[in-house]
């Protein structure tokens, strides 16, 4: 298992995003689960951000600790998530998690897909 990151935050989870996790991970009964954060193919702009609960941290998988919260990333999805923010908001218009991806070369209107910039 990767060593959890102290000095270096590859994605960042802002405070808002930490404690809505935390408030879904109490109210499923998963009190110590972590923040699952990556990449799948589809979308309307070829790749989804996927976020869920994860109870397993997996040998290879890159683990970094915002605001008492466990972020889990595998290696793939960190070549396209490196840099990003995740953020949690409710408004009128709105209301849920966003990633503010640094890697994206444009995004759907629904915020949760997104093309790569090119290498």
């Amino acid at each position: 298992m990767a060593t959890i990151k102290q000095e270096v935050h590859q994605i960042t989870l802002t405070e808002a995003a930490a404690l809505k996790v935390k408030g879904l991970a109490e109210q499923e009964g998963k009190k110590d689960s972590s923040l699952r954060v990556y990449i799948s193919g589809g979308g309307c702009s070829g790749y989804s951000y996927g976020l869920t609960l994860d109870e397993t941290i997996s040998s290879n998988d890159l683990v970094f600790e915002e605001h008492g919260v466990k972020v889990l990333v595998d290696p793939e999805s960190m070549k396209m998530l490196s840099g990003c923010v995740v953020d949690y908001t409710e408004s009128l218009n709105a209301t849920g998690f966003t990633v503010n991806n640094p890697n994206a070369e444009s995004s759907c209107g629904c915020g949760h897909s997104f093309t790569p910039k090119e290498a």
